[in-house]
């Protein structure tokens, strides 16, 4: 079994920034993707930022030149770096990885961005 710890999350002004970090911990072999995803009150659950074992990143549109991604995996951890917030970042962010073949999710921790 894998576990996702999620941090970082806050309250923060338009403008602000923040630090997500997710560490994977339990029995594993290899961590093919990592990725952050948000949930806004009564919006689906959207891809925010996916990092390959290989270092391949994408992001979503309306956060591209404001998040970054990055992952440490001796540490099997990944990072979103978030810039220039705004209020319609205002969601749960949750880290999802594939391990193994499989999916896990996180318990997500909360981004709210005050205008």
């Amino acid at each position: 079994q894998v576990q996702l710890v999620e941090s970082g999350g806050g309250l923060v002004q338009a403008g602000g920034s923040l630090r997500l970090s997710c560490v994977a911990s339990g029995s594993m072999f290899s961590i093919t993707v990592m990725a952050w995803y948000r949930q806004a009150p009564g919006e689906q659950r959207e891809l925010v930022a996916i990092i390959s074992s290989g270092g391949r990143i994408n992001y979503a549109d309306s956060v591209k030149g404001r998040f970054t991604i990055s992952g440490d995996n001796a540490k099997n951890t990944v990072y979103l770096q978030l810039n220039s917030l705004k209020p319609e970042d205002t969601a749960v962010y949750y880290c999802n990885a594939h391990v193994d073949g499989r999916s896990y999710w996180g318990q997500g921790t909360q981004v709210t961005v005050s205008s």
